[in-house]
Parts: C-alpha cells; structure tokens; sequence
C-alpha cells in the first residue's frame, strides 16, 4: 500500500555517473536483482489499481464498519422483541407456536430458535405474504407467557434483523440486486492484490531501524509521514484485509463459482444432515436406543407438521437433547416426506454446530451429523465465513471487523492525500502526479516474467473480474502510451525543425 517516488532510481544512478572519470573505463553495469527489478512493475500495479479500485473498497470498508457496529444497535433498537422479563417457568414450544399462528393466520411456520438464555424471546419463523424471497417474518414470542412481543423481517442462518439486513444488503450490492454484486466482487478481487503489493514495497524500503517498518515515523512531515502512516497501518492490517477478500469471494457471483467446484473437487464440499423418511413417513431406520416408549409420553397424538401422526416439537427437542444436543437450537418443521431438523446454531469457539433429523412419527433420531466429522475443507470455510460475518466470536468478531473496516478507510484517504501531495504545485491543470514510468515489466528477467505471465493469467482465469480488469487497464494503458509516444514524436519534429533554423540564422 505504500507508493514509491519512480525517480529515486534515476537520481542514484545519475550521482553515480557523477563521479567516473574519462581516464578510468566504467565498470560493468551490475546486474539487478529480480526484487528490484520486480519493484517498479508492482509500484505502477499499486498506484494504478489503488486509485481506480479504492472507491469500491471505500464503499465496501464503509458499510462493514458499519454493519459490524449493527449487532449491538440491533439489541438496543429491537429490545422489546429480543428481551423480557424472566420468568419462573417456561410454556410448551407447541403453544407457542399455537399463538405465533393466531398472531398470523395467513403464515405458515418453517422453523423455531429456541431462546438462547434467559429473557430472550423465542423466535417462530414464517413465510407470509408481502415477504420478500429468500427472508422470513420473525414472530417474537414470550418462552414464559407466550404473549407475542412482535414481528420482524429476518434474513439468512444468523437470524439478521431489518438493520443488519439492509446494510449487509447494501455492502454486498448496493441494493441493486445481482447486478451490483460486481461491485463488491471486482472490490474483493483487487484488496488482495492492493494489500499484497503495499506490504512488499513498503518491506522494500530501506529506512534506519526495523522499528519504522512496524511504527509511524516520529518527526516526519509532509508526504513522508502520511506514507508512514499508510505503510505501518497497512503491514498491520494486511494479513485481515487477504482473509476479508478470500472470504467475501467465497459467496461472489462468478469467482465464487470456481472456489465451490475446486473444494467440490477436494471432497471439501459442506455435508447436510438426512431427513428423508423412508416410505415417507413412520420409524426409519437407524433409530437410537433411549428413544424406546416415547410413543407413551404425551404429545404423541399431536399432529404438527406435515399432517401425520406427529410427537410434537417440544418431544422433538428432547430427543435432540438427548442425542447430545446442547446450547441454542434451531428447529425446522418437516414437510411431506421429511422428519424434524434441530441444529445447534452456536458459532462461539468452540462452535457447536452438530445436527440431528428427527421421525415425527415416534421421535426417533433417523440422521445426525457432528462437526467433527466435516471436511477439514468444509470447517475451515464455515470459519472463514462467520468470521467475515461477525457471528464467529461475537462480540470480538465484531470489534476486529469494525478495526480491519477503519484501518482500510485511514489507508484509502491516505493514498489518496499521497496521491495529492506529490501532484506538480505548479500546474494549474487538474493532474495525476508524476507519472509511474510505463515498460517496467521489460526490466524483468524472462526467467521471472514468463512464469509471473502465467500466474497471472491463472489467476485472472480463477477470479474472472480481476483478470478482465486487469485486461481493460492493460489495453487503455497501451493505448495511452501509443498516444503519448505519437505525440512526443510530433514534438520532437517540430521542435528540431525550429532548433535548425534558429541555430543558421545564429551561425549566419
């Protein structure tokens, strides 16, 4: 993130000539080494892609930071639906459920979450109509008097209420549907390589002591402080600001795409819990021992769900319970053919995350599923995905994001104020700054560039929107730069013709 001054390396070599004398033959030029000859093709890469891609990144480092504060906004702004008063004992879930559907006749219940402590409310899940696709109507309901506390949009596994939903909308596309999921992908594309690039030419610098590397410089002023700054923050930074990219690129549209077929190809894929009955309903098999006589306990003649005999949610529980199932749970509602889900849906670490499928018919376990026994590939994608949205560590979680947030808005505007500071003062012409020197890549090795050639073009076959944006800035980069040299020809000609004449009329 750090941007160099083209020029040092002209003004060295310049100094250097100073001092060789006629009489004494030069001495052989040195051959570069790959870092410096590798050093102004990634400065031209940083400079360029950081100041075209940073509004995108600004836009994305906004709304997270933002919706990393909404997870305690929501508790405070949605307290009467999420919290009250403990009581002595709590109601039957399926009367609870009895009165979230009186409260809402025309919806059809999908799912429960159980409180996760005491004085939270029980969250019944529904689709109803004038409910957007992909959400549910959230009908908040006392677990101690079963009075309803009220209703709410909710949206994804976390449970994200209207606040958090709208920014998350909002950081993902804009509210512009699928396609302003380009934006957040083409950000995600580019903060790896942005980050990267920084922390390689500013671990390139030589400076006085390796305290300067980690630690703003004290006593400097002007451009030099403000790419101290950058430079420090940003090495701090870099190594959350590489997670937040490979992880939002996870759930993007296209390179996203090609991460799920590689981790498919690894036997990585994320497994799902089985809770298909056989014959489409009764006993299936696989049935636990310890459920034996649950047909005797009451509920049994309840007939919640898909209409069959059916034991009724709050047997359901206490057959997950007893198969180990501890801490919040969420429980899915069968439907024709299917048994009950209960999921854990505690993300803190250690997560507990295990699932089991439940007959309705006699409460029998028929399927379960334990963390433990995910792919490796599998939990550390889950990992990497409550992480990025802040459920992985709670409150912690939130405060590291809502830090990575603020660090990469401070190391945007101080690109940017670089960007200003190093502008010719004497121009009133709005300008660029002095311009990163194009061919830098002839300068590498072949050795070094055919392979970086290849990665690159791996790289941008693997994440789509970076390699066609890169291709863009490749081609108006050429373009410009024929441009540039047709004019600098024009000048040159007319510029000799006049010398000439000037120096005859001087001469005559």
């Amino acid at each position: 993130m750090a941007i160099d001054d083209p020029v040092q390396g002209a003004a060295a070599h310049g100094a250097a000539a100073a001092h060789s004398t006629t009489s004494e033959p030069p001495a052989p030029a040195e051959t570069p080494s790959v870092r410096s000859s590798l050093r102004p093709l990634v400065l031209r890469l940083h400079f360029y892609a950081g100041l075209l891609i940073a509004p995108l990144l600004l836009v994305a480092a906004t709304s997270g930071f933002l919706y990393a504060l909404s997870f305690q906004a929501e508790k405070v702004i949605y307290r009467h639906e999420l919290r009250v008063p403990v009581g002595d004992r709590t109601v039957p879930l399926a009367q609870q459920l009895d009165a979230a559907r009186a409260a809402r006749p025309d919806g059809t219940v999908t799912s429960v979450r159980l409180p996760s402590d005491e004085g939270a409310t029980t969250r019944v899940l529904m689709t109803a109509p004038g409910v957007e696709e992909g959400k549910s109507l959230a009908v908040f309901v006392d677990p101690y008097t079963a009075e309803i506390r009220g209703e709410l949009t909710s949206y994804g596994s976390s449970g994200a209420l209207p606040l958090r939903t709208w920014l998350s909308e909002f950081h993902r596309h804009l509210h512009l549907g699928e396609p302003g999921r380009l934006y957040s992908e083409l950000a995600a594309s580019w903060l790896w390589v942005v980050a990267l690039g920084g922390v390689l030419l500013w671990a390139g610098r030589r400076r006085a002591s390796k305290r300067a590397l980690l630690v703003p410089e004290r006593g400097a002023t002007g451009r030099r402080r403000t790419l101290s700054l950058h430079g420090s923050v940003g090495l701090w930074a870099v190594t959350g600001l590489v997670l937040l990219s490979a992880t939002g690129l996870t759930w993007s549209r296209y390179a996203g795409e090609n991460i799920g077929a590689v981790q498919d190809q690894l036997g990585g894929a994320t497994p799902a819990v089985s809770a298909t009955l056989e014959g489409g309903g009764g006993a299936a098999g696989g049935g636990h021992e310890g459920h034996e006589g649950m047909e005797d306990m009451p509920g049994m003649e309840g007939t919640d769900g898909a209409g069959a005999m059916d034991v009724g949610i709050d047997l359901v529980v206490v057959a997950a319970r007893q198969a180990g199932l501890d801490g919040p749970l969420s429980v899915t509602l069968p439907k024709e053919g299917d048994g009950y889900v209960v999921a854990q849906t505690d993300t803190q670490f250690p997560v507990a995350l295990d699932s089991v499928a439940v007959d309705p018919a006699n409460g029998t376990i028929i399927d379960e599923l334990r963390f433990a026994d995910y792919p490796v590939l599998a939990q550390l994608t889950r990992f990497g995905i409550d992480a990025h949205m802040g459920v992985f560590l709670g409150v912690v979680n939130q405060l590291a994001l809502a830090a990575l947030a603020l660090a990469l808005i401070l190391l945007i505007v101080w690109g940017y104020r670089m960007w200003w500071q190093r502008r010719p003062t004497k121009e009133r012409r709005l300008t660029a700054g002095r311009p990163i020197p194009r061919g830098a890549w002839r300068k590498v090795p072949l050795t070094v560039l055919l392979p970086l050639a290849a990665v690159v073009a791996l790289v941008g076959w693997f994440v789509p929107l970076l390699g066609i944006s890169l291709l863009v800035f490749l081609v108006l980069d050429g373009v410009l730069g024929a441009l540039s040299r047709a004019r600098a020809r024009g000048g040159a000609t007319t510029g000799t013709g006049t010398g000439t004449g000037s120096g005859t009329g001087a001469r005559t």
